[in-house]
């Protein structure tokens, strides 16, 4: 069963992680459970990504991304509405918190890397433009429904009301099916990575697609690997909330946890592409998989707070907005002309950084 794309980790952390799950829903109490269930999402994460990447190669890009894109959101949603059922006293603005550190994580410090990483290694890189201007287009609409928006309507609070929030979901779903249309189909060679002649030093940007074999192991492990998510998530909730209460933790740290947690896997496969002078793929990553958490996982979230009756706040606080809003600047600026270098990279760790920082210490 074990492959050069199924490595014999990959195929033991999901069922590991699934025997772990039966044992202690059996048997309940066991001491260093929380811990254990932690470890079981941590790996069932990281193998979700991995066979994801799997079924990616196979299908090529852009439809690979998508893939992982997807991958990643259920497994985000699965970590927010698992927080959410177990009663955090945060559990109104968790996912404004999570969404939002998942689009710092990606437009400042995984942009950053992958430009930092890539303009050392190769000096300057190319990307089409036409695709990331669409990508970016598209994100910005989204942001701005979801977490600028509740700032400024007349229902009291950074919030919607049940109607506003209905035609946020609406609004969301469409441009997210929007732009993956435009992205697979219509416009399909506006994402796909630039023939620049050169090898990939990596030594994966260019081999053999997966076998079907591989391919059906890879689908069958994902499987087993998001349920083993969203279980091990609903039960190590109330472990990871009493550590950071006792931490001293500010309130949106959950946030990002879980997003730091989801996009980590994935992160590294966008550096790796970086590295190997495909930065194109390294883009759509980065802007794919911030409009795939915000366009499914609201709506996601939306549609669950309304039949459980739960409080939802979506806007961003004033400090939060702001550094939101400079993202978006400088993301534009950096990747405006289609060529990149080291110092945009440098530009967006420090914005991370200062996201990291003000996040601790607001």
């Amino acid at each position: 069963m074990t492959s050069k794309y199924n490595p014999l980790w990959a195929i033991l952390l999901p069922i590991i992680a699934a025997v772990i799950l039966v044992i202690t829903k059996s048997a309940p109490g066991i001491p260093g459970s929380g811990l254990l269930l932690g470890a079981v999402v941590v790996a069932s994460v990281i193998a979700a990504v991995h066979h994801a990447e799997v079924i990616a190669h196979r299908v090529g890009e852009p439809f690979g991304t998508l893939v992982l894109a997807m991958a990643v959101t259920v497994i985000e949603c699965a970590l927010i509405i698992s927080m959410m059922m177990s009663g955090n006293p945060d559990a109104a603005t968790l996912p404004r918190d999570t969404v939002f550190a998942g689009v710092m994580i990606l437009l400042s410090g995984l942009i950053g890397i992958s430009l930092l990483a890539g303009g050392r290694r190769h000096h300057v890189q190319q990307f089409k433009l036409d695709g990331i201007n669409a990508a970016l287009g598209t994100l910005v609409a989204i942001l701005a429904f979801t977490l600028i928006l509740p700032n400024y309507t007349i229902t009291p609070g950074p919030a919607y009301n049940q109607k506003q929030m209905l035609f946020v979901a609406i609004a969301t779903l469409v441009l997210f099916g929007a732009f993956t249309f435009f992205q697979t189909v219509r416009h399909r060679d506006y994402f796909l990575p630039e023939e620049n002649g050169q090898t990939d030093e990596d030594g994966d940007g260019h081999a053999d697609p997966p076998s079907n074999r591989d391919t059906l192991v890879s689908s069958v492990m994902l499987v087993i690997a998001l349920v083993a998510v969203v279980l091990g998530a609903k039960a190590v909730s109330p472990t990871i909330e009493t550590m950071l209460d006792h931490a001293g933790a500010p309130a949106g740290t959950v946030g990002i946890l879980i997003a730091a947690i989801v996009l980590l896997p994935e992160s590294v496969a966008a550096v790796r592409a970086a590295l190997g002078n495909r930065l194109q793929t390294s883009l759509n990553l980065a802007i794919g998989s911030a409009i795939a958490t915000i366009g499914l996982t609201i709506p996601a979230v939306i549609i669950v707070s309304l039949t459980q009756g739960w409080s939802l706040s979506l806007g961003l606080t004033p400090m939060s907005m702001a550094l939101l809003v400079v993202t978006l600047f400088i993301t534009s600026i950096s990747l405006r002309t289609g060529r990149t270098n080291i110092l945009p990279g440098i530009v967006h760790l420090v914005l991370f950084a200062a996201y990291l920082f003000l996040s601790f210490v607001p």
